[in-house]
């Protein structure tokens, strides 16, 4: 593979748009391996170790060759991966030829893979250690100080990711426990059907209520239902009624 620089901005623009519009967890993790080649100078290989209740796994590799890198930086207890989910600078190992940073992982490499030059990335998600991102070069010396800024700046991205998809998943949650909720429910129906919206809209609106108000979302989609069941006149909110904190507009 050619050793010219990759992080360009359509380059981030296209794996944002990737990782952004996936839906689960393993589709942005396999999203920046594939992209890690790209995106990296002298990067021929890449993967993501996650650590997940005291255990490491790979969570995604861009093929074969990393995983079974990965594999072997686990058995051994050592290597870029490992060690940068534990440490705060990138690990890197550019010519496993020459240099003995991982003695004992080194030689397994080089005799089971093209691989011969590596590095570990950490990533975080809210100051937690969660895993790191490892690249494999198979020339050795074309992971340069270039090389390391690039992959900075994807382990950061990397972050950012996890941190937005970990937050949607919460709000996603929230908002399947709260539905769950007859009254809710029965509310965002109603909302729904008299304004025309979806009803991801319809929750918006009874969440927003609640917060403004200052008011339980449980009473405000209480107050909607019970306005509906007191038969307004043909046309009118079914969230308008007497008490005027159930107005969700």
């Amino acid at each position: 593979m050619d050793n010219e620089p990759r992080t360009t901005p359509s380059a981030f623009l296209e794996l944002s748009n990737l990782v952004y519009g996936s839906d689960t967890y393993e589709e942005i993790y396999q999203a920046v391996c594939d992209a890690a080649p790209r995106l990296v100078t002298g990067c021929d290989h890449a993967s993501l170790m996650l650590r997940q209740q005291e255990r490491l796994i790979t969570a995604a590799s861009s093929d074969d060759v990393a995983r079974l890198v990965d594999e072997m930086e686990r058995e051994i207890g050592a290597g870029p991966c490992v060690d940068a989910i534990v440490d705060d600078a990138p690990q890197i190992d550019a010519d496993l030829t020459q240099s003995q940073v991982w003695p004992l992982l080194s030689a397994r490499v080089l005799e089971r893979t093209p691989v011969r030059g590596m590095a570990g990335f950490r990533v975080l998600v809210d100051n937690r250690k969660v895993g790191a991102l490892n690249l494999f070069s198979d020339t050795p010396h074309a992971l340069t100080a270039q090389s390391v800024n690039e992959a900075a700046v994807l382990a950061a991205f990397t972050s950012v990711a996890l941190i937005a998809a970990s937050r949607n998943e919460a709000a996603n949650t929230l908002r399947a426990g709260l539905t769950s909720n007859r009254e809710i429910g029965k509310a965002i129906g109603l909302l729904m059907a008299f304004h025309k919206i979806s009803d991801d809209d319809a929750f918006e609106m009874l969440r927003r209520t609640s917060q403004d108000l200052n008011i339980k979302l449980t009473q405000v989609a209480a107050e909607v239902v019970n306005n509906h069941r007191a038969a307004p006149a043909r046309g009118q909110d079914p969230s308008v009624g007497k008490d005027p904190a159930a107005r969700p507009v």
